[in-house]
């Protein structure tokens, strides 16, 4: 299991933190760490804009969170499995400056003493500026293996060929800067990626699939193993969605189909009692999903130290 003790074994330099970001767990015979890129300051009014504002500001009211600005979490995982490494998204890197607080992922990860070097594979949910820009900070590209593999949608590659934001309400600065970051990990890393239809078996129980929604090659990753199972659902998920799935972000690019996708996952999750870890859920973002009503409810694990 990743543990603390794989620093000095990786003889990577030791990052002291206040707070451990990160959280380690099995999923049957796979291991799993939960990693947080930090947090990204973005308006309110972004996480429901179909909602009546006055709606919008009761739930605010009641999750004790600020009315017009808060600071959205940001996750990425990582996987072992066999002798693979799996890297899942690669947080924000330093690709806008308006989000000073994120683009934790390579130091975090060594300080949980996982190298660069050790990762086999990478799998990018989708190609937002916050699931890819970690690649693009000076030194990544340099430690990865040169065999490296990226797995992402044929989908994903495609749409980001000409993206289309025109359903989107995104702050005034980011659509260009999505644009760019795009555009520049497909240019760095286009001789890596190993791109799907449907599903891909990455790694022995590391299951890559396509949902669209949210972008229109947007995928989820389920780890399955030993009758335990978890779901990294990337941008599927906000922490507004379990009360009110009807809700459309302002970062969906098709947001009918998001919230169709979103139901579905709940559905799923509900049913099947598998872990949730969605990228933009508070830290770790460990938990379950139960029905409640027309809606749903999430149920955080207890921490296990």
């Amino acid at each position: 299991m990743f543990s603390l003790d794989e620093t000095q074994q990786s003889g990577t330099k030791k990052f002291e933190e206040l707070v451990p970001s990160r959280y380690a767990l099995k999923v049957g015979e796979i291991d799993a760490l939960v990693v947080s890129d930090g947090v990204l300051p973005l308006p309110t009014s972004t996480m429901a804009t179909n909602a009546e504002p006055a709606d919008l500001a009761n739930w605010l009211s009641d999750m004790f969170m600020p009315p017009d600005k808060y600071d959205w979490p940001l996750n990425v995982m990582v996987a072992r499995s066999g002798d693979q490494t799996i890297l899942i998204d690669a947080g924000l890197g330093g690709q806008f400056s308006g989000f000073p607080r994120a683009g934790q992922f390579p130091q975090r990860l060594e300080a949980a003493g996982i190298a660069l070097e050790s990762v086999t594979d990478v799998i990018l949910t989708h190609m937002h500026m916050d699931h890819v820009g970690g690649l693009l900070v000076p030194g990544v590209k340099e430690r990865l293996r040169p065999d490296v593999r990226i797995h992402v949608s044929a989908a994903e590659v495609k749409f980001w060929t000409s993206p289309d934001f025109t359903r989107t309400v995104m702050p005034n600065p980011v659509p260009e800067v999505l644009r760019s970051t795009a555009k520049s990990f497909y240019e760095e890393y286009r001789d890596k990626l190993q791109t799907f239809e449907d599903t891909r078996e990455v790694a022995p129980g590391v299951i890559v699939r396509h949902t669209g929604g949210h972008t229109p090659g947007h995928s989820v990753v389920d780890l399955v193993s030993g009758g335990e199972r978890l779901t990294f659902a990337g941008d599927a998920v906000f922490p507004v969605g379990f009360d009110h799935p009807d809700w459309q972000n302002g970062f969906e690019h098709d947001p009918e189909e998001a919230a169709r996708v979103r139901m579905r996952l709940f559905q799923e999750l509900a049913q099947t009692g598998g872990l949730l870890v969605a990228a933009h859920l508070p830290f770790p973002s460990l938990g379950h999903v139960a029905v409640d009503g027309e809606a749903f409810r999430w149920v955080p694990i207890i921490w296990d130290y």
